[in-house]
């Protein structure tokens, strides 16, 4: 009886060593397995008031193409935050359209000079499906973006220009500094997730292990 209790305990203690390696080892990779999604490689604007629709490269024009990204790289997965705004209010609105390899990813509209501030629109239809459409305050940096790219706009007060809202843009800006606080948001999200999952994983090793305690226990 005590061998056999002693075969338990050992049996016991391998599968704790096994779950706890599986816990810690194991839930990284599961959180690394989706691919990423294509990145843009240029960005695309048109408007009324544009006789030939712009094309910015990343290749060619990094730092102007991330100003472009900042104003609607958000908008993709954000909950629409107003609700639509009459049309005599917007004014001039330019369709930026995010490429993968020259082929469109999103579609967003933006609304410069709308009154009370920059506003950005995600319609339902995009060139990967549909989506639900939303509503969005822009950043005061938007005309400054859009005018500096080919837009006809007025140059914009150096406040906005240089700081603007959220951190800002300017053509001197880098790319680490405009994506900061969205790299922030995701490592957040990321370890949330990941807690999560090894909590899950934990409570179920726990739960296992108590009710072989029992068992052995009884047995004895």
């Amino acid at each position: 009886m005590v061998r056999g209790t002693i075969k338990r305990m050992v049996s016991v203690t391998v599968a704790t060593t096994v779950a706890l390696a599986l816990t810690f080892g194991a839930a990284p990779a599961v959180q690394a397995a989706p691919k990423s999604a294509p990145k843009p490689t240029a960005v695309s604007v048109a408007g009324k008031d544009i006789a030939e629709t712009i094309v910015v490269r990343q290749e060619e024009r990094p730092k102007l193409f991330q100003m472009l990204m900042t104003e609607v790289n958000w908008l993709g997965t954000a909950t629409s935050t107003s609700s639509a705004p009459k049309s005599a209010k917007l004014g001039p609105k330019y369709t930026v359209t995010l490429l993968v390899k020259d082929a469109p990813n999103a579609v967003y509209d933006l609304y410069p000079m709308a009154a009370g501030g920059p506003r950005a629109h995600r319609p339902a239809k995009q060139p990967g499906g549909k989506k639900p459409e939303g509503w969005f305050y822009g950043r005061l940096s938007m005309p400054e973006a859009l005018r500096l790219s080919g837009a006809p706009l007025e140059e914009g007060p150096p406040d906005v220009v240089s700081s603007g809202i959220g951190g800002g843009v300017g053509t001197d800006l880098e790319t680490d500094e405009v994506s900061a606080m969205t790299e922030v948001s995701a490592a957040f999200g990321e370890f949330r997730r990941l807690f999560l999952l090894n909590g899950a994983v934990l409570l179920v090793i726990l739960t296992g292990l108590a009710g072989m305690a029992f068992l052995i226990r009884r047995r004895v």
